[in-house]
C-alpha cells in the first residue's frame, strides 16, 4: 500500500469524515447528525490513510462494552467508520487499516471487536463472523390484533416529548436496565444517549418527527417507544404507517401494552419494524403471523481478537471441557490449541498440547460467541470439523443464549 496511515488529528476530522461521505454516496450527513458523530469520535482511535493533503481511507474503533451470555459487559472495538476513496481500491489500503486496527484493539486490551457490516461479504477475511440478526416485519394491524398480558392495567400510558431532558433519561433508564439480560447490546456511555433521540428531517421519509409513548406504573417508567407516523390514505380512506424506531420494556405487562398501542392507533393500518430481535415476544402477541411479513439479516458481526480472554469472559449455559484448534491467518497469535472450560458459574480457556477435540477458524467463534449461531449449524455448512465424538454437541449447547443476541442500534 502506498500512503501514509496514522492516528487521526482532531483537525483532520472535517476532510476524514467527509471521504466517508463520499464513499457511502456522497449525500451529506444531516448537521445534528454530523455534530453527534464529530463529538462520539475517540480521535486517538481513529486512522486515516493519506496522500499528501488527501485522505484515501477511514477507520475508527469506539470504546464499548459489550453484554456477552452471563450478564458481564466485556470491552470491545466498535469499528466503524471505515471506507476507501473509489480511487484508491484494491491497493491493500482497507487491509492495511484492518491490520493495524486489529493490532491496536489488542495493545488497549479489549478481547472483541465488533462491527456492522454494509456489505457482509467483505469482512470474513479479516476474521469477524456474523454474531447477531435481526428482524423485521409490516404488521397488518386492520387484520392482525395483540393480545394483552396480565398487569398491563396497572399501566398508564403517556405521550411525551422526546426533545425534554426528563423523557430521555426514563428511556435511557429502561435501556440500561435492559443490557445484561441480552447479548450483543451496547452499554452506551456518555454522549450515546443522544442517538435514539436524532431526527433530522431529511431521514423522515414522509413521516412525522419522533414521538414518544412513555408506559408508567406507581410513577415510574416501565417501557417506551419511539415512533413516527406517516400518513396515507385511498379510495377507502386512511391507510397510514406507524414506524417503530426503538421500544424497551422492564416487563411482559409494559411490552404488551406498548405494542398494542403502536397497533391501534387511528388512521394507521401498519407497523413497519425494522430492527428487533429474532426472538422477539410480540411474534407470540400477534393473532396471525403470516400477516406480519417477518424477514431476519444480519446485525452484529463479531471477532475475538484474544481467543483466550474473550472465551473466558463469558459463561456457559451447560458445561463445557473441550479442545479448539483455532486457524486465524490475520491475528496468528489465536492460532493454535486451546481448552475450553465453563459453566454458567465462569470459565476459563488456556493454550494446552492436548489432542484437538474441535477444528474451527476464528470466524466461526465469533458467529458462535454470543450464542446466537450454534456450533451444529455451523458444522453442517461444513465450518467446524468434529474430531471427538461428542465434542460438537456438547460445545453447542454450551456455547447457546437463553434470548437471542441483538444489537439495538448502529454505530
Amino acid at each position: 500500500m502506498t500512503g501514509d496511515l496514522r492516528v487521526l488529528r482532531p483537525a483532520e476530522w472535517d476532510r476524514w469524515f467527509g471521504v466517508l461521505e463520499l464513499a457511502f454516496g456522497g449525500v451529506p450527513a444531516p448537521p445534528a447528525e454530523r455534530e453527534l458523530w464529530q463529538a462520539l469520535t475517540e480521535h486517538e482511535r481513529s486512522l486515516g490513510v493519506w496522500e499528501g493533503d488527501d485522505c484515501i481511507g477511514t477507520a475508527g474503533a469506539f470504546s464499548f462494552r459489550l453484554s456477552v451470555p452471563g450478564g458481564s459487559l466485556v470491552p470491545a472495538a466498535g469499528v466503524t467508520m471505515v471506507s476507501v476513496a473509489s480511487t484508491h481500491r484494491r491497493r491493500g489500503v482497507l487491509t492495511s487499516m484492518m491490520r493495524r486496527q486489529l493490532d491496536d484493539v489488542r495493545a488497549w486490551g479489549e478481547p472483541l471487536a465488533v462491527l456492522t457490516a454494509s456489505e457482509p461479504a467483505i469482512y470474513g477475511r479479516f476474521g469477524y463472523g456474523i454474531a447477531t440478526w435481526q428482524l423485521s416485519a409490516e404488521i397488518d394491524t386492520d387484520r392482525v390484533r395483540l393480545a394483552g398480558a396480565p398487569g398491563s392495567g396497572e399501566l398508564r400510558l403517556r405521550l411525551a416529548q422526546p426533545t425534554d431532558a426528563a423523557v430521555r433519561a426514563e428511556c435511557e433508564a429502561v435501556y440500561a436496565a435492559e443490557v445484561a439480560g441480552r447479548p450483543g447490546m451496547p452499554a452506551r456511555r456518555p454522549g450515546w444517549e443522544r442517538l435514539p433521540f436524532l431526527d433530522p428531517p431529511q431521514d423522515r421519509d414522509g413521516a412525522s418527527p419522533l414521538q414518544c409513548v412513555l408506559a408508567r406504573r406507581d410513577g415510574r417508567t416501565a417501557g417506551y417507544a419511539l415512533f413516527r407516523i406517516k400518513p396515507s390514505s385511498d379510495a377507502a380512506g386512511p391507510d397510514g404507517t406507524v414506524v417503530l424506531e426503538h421500544l424497551g420494556a422492564l416487563d411482559p405487562a409494559a411490552y404488551a401494552a406498548l405494542w398494542r398501542f403502536l397497533c391501534d392507533i387511528d388512521l394507521t393500518s401498519t407497523v413497519r419494524v425494522g430492527n428487533r430481535p429474532v426472538d422477539d415476544a410480540w411474534q407470540h402477541l400477534v393473532s396471525d403471523i403470516r400477516r406480519c411479513q417477518v424477514r431476519v439479516r444480519d446485525s452484529l458481526h463479531l471477532r475475538l481478537v484474544e481467543v483466550g480472554a474473550a472465551l473466558s469472559a463469558r459463561t456457559y449455559r451447560t458445561p463445557v471441557d473441550a479442545v479448539f484448534e483455532v486457524a486465524d491467518d490475520f491475528c496468528p497469535w489465536n492460532a493454535g490449541r486451546w481448552r475450553l472450560t465453563g459453566d454458567a458459574k465462569g470459565a476459563s480457556c488456556e493454550r494446552t498440547e492436548d489432542p484437538a477435540e474441535l477444528s474451527l477458524t476464528v470466524r466461526e467463534l465469533g458467529a458462535a460467541y454470543l450464542g446466537g449461531v450454534p456450533l451444529t449449524s455451523l458444522a453442517a455448512a461444513g465450518r467446524v470439523r468434529e474430531l471427538r465424538k461428542g465434542a460438537l454437541a456438547e460445545a453447542s449447547s454450551a456455547f447457546g443464549s437463553e434470548v437471542a443476541p441483538w444489537l439495538p442500534h448502529g454505530f
